[in-house]
């Protein structure tokens, strides 16, 4: 128990000002779509096919100003977002008229706060420490519980600690831990199996990576260029026709020479945000190469898709985000006083000690 103890203690020093940055940003970015507050923001969702066959054209006609990728509106974002190249982007209403534009990220809150959460601003390597992080939380939760079932008989239900002393702030740390322990294990578990899919395994079984991987992996394409004369209008129709009942989510040009132009759509029972009923249209002739029914997936990719609206509080509506945002705000508390405790009020009671 001892061990526990110290591990607990010395790893939570390392990582909780990781920990405090992760839950703050988390806890803003559950209610992202609420607060970008531009024009149009609030607009309600076009659904006809032939106007968003017509806005899909429209956008990508010219290719000097062509973005990479297309997010269409949401049932909480009446708004656009085209995605560019460094960074660059913009917001359109729904009819493709121009609402902002950036070139960099950093000109967009959303943006980076999103970038911060996922990458702490260092892309692959910074989504490595996330994940590590999440691995660690899960070590957090387990060790905590089997340290604070000693002192239950202690327990006091206290948002602020008492006092601002070493005692009370640890107190503090195990009793607010204990009231948070089922949300903060579902943040962590889930944001740690979104970077390492192995982790998938621990409750999908050991052939859920696999199934994961083989469920996500697009088809080959022809390594062909893009074509000036691509029909916009006859792949969203196509699209449409071939998952009738599903919201069209985005469209994204060839990546890393594939090829093939994706087409993400969300079906009425799927929780991600942006669905995985995908298809995949060849960039030279804008004919159909491929299509994928998520609904026709296997159970442990499908559990797995349900992974990131939990996370990220896309599914369950107010009453989840508010719960994911306790859970946010509880692990920035945990985080910063954990650091408090122990690289300064432990260093300054030793010294009082030395006296």
């Amino acid at each position: 128990m001892r061990l526990i103890d110290q591990l607990h203690r010395w790893i939570g020093g390392v990582l909780g000002i990781l920990l405090l940055i992760l839950g703050l940003s988390g806890a803003v970015l559950v209610h992202r779509d609420a607060w970008i507050g531009l024009p149009h923001a609030g607009d309600a969702r076009v659904a006809d096919p032939v106007a968003l066959g017509e806005l899909t054209a429209r956008l990508m006609a010219d290719p000097a100003s062509r973005p990479q990728s297309i997010l269409f509106a949401s049932d909480t974002l009446g708004l656009v977002r085209l995605s560019g190249k460094g960074g660059s982007g913009a917001y359109a209403d729904q009819s493709g008229a121009i609402v902002t534009r950036w070139s960099s990220q950093w000109e967009r809150p959303e943006l980076w706060l999103f970038d911060l959460h996922h990458h702490l601003l260092a892309g692959d390597v910074g989504e490595t420490v996330i994940g590590i992080a999440g691995a660690a939380g899960l070590f957090f939760v387990i060790s905590g519980v089997t340290l604070w079932w000693r002192t239950r008989k202690t327990f006091v239900f206290r948002l602020w600690p008492a006092r601002m002393t070493r005692p009370a702030v640890l107190r503090h740390h195990r009793d607010l831990g204990i009231l948070v322990a089922p949300l903060l294990l579902l943040s962590f578990y889930t944001g740690a199996v979104l970077v390492f899919r192995p982790f998938a395994a621990l409750t999908l079984g050991p052939g859920a990576p696999a199934a994961i991987q083989g469920a996500l992996k697009p088809p080959a394409g022809s390594k062909a260029a893009l074509s000036e004369q691509i029909g916009w209008r006859a792949i969203v129709a196509t699209a449409h026709r071939r998952f009738p009942d599903a919201e069209l989510r985005l469209v994204s040009l060839p990546r890393k020479g594939s090829g093939l132009i994706t087409v993400r759509m969300r079906q009425p029972e799927e929780w991600l945000p942006n669905g995985r009923s995908t298809l995949w249209f060849a960039a030279d002739s804008g004919a159909l190469v491929a299509a994928r029914d998520a609904r026709a997936l296997g159970w442990q990719a499908k559990a797995f898709n349900l992974f990131y609206p939990l996370h990220a509080a896309k599914v369950g509506g107010l009453g989840w985000r508010i719960a994911m945002t306790i859970s946010g705000l509880a692990l920035a508390l945990l985080g910063g006083f954990t650091t408090w405790s122990f690289w300064y009020a432990r260093r300054r009671t030793i010294a009082q000690r030395r006296v």
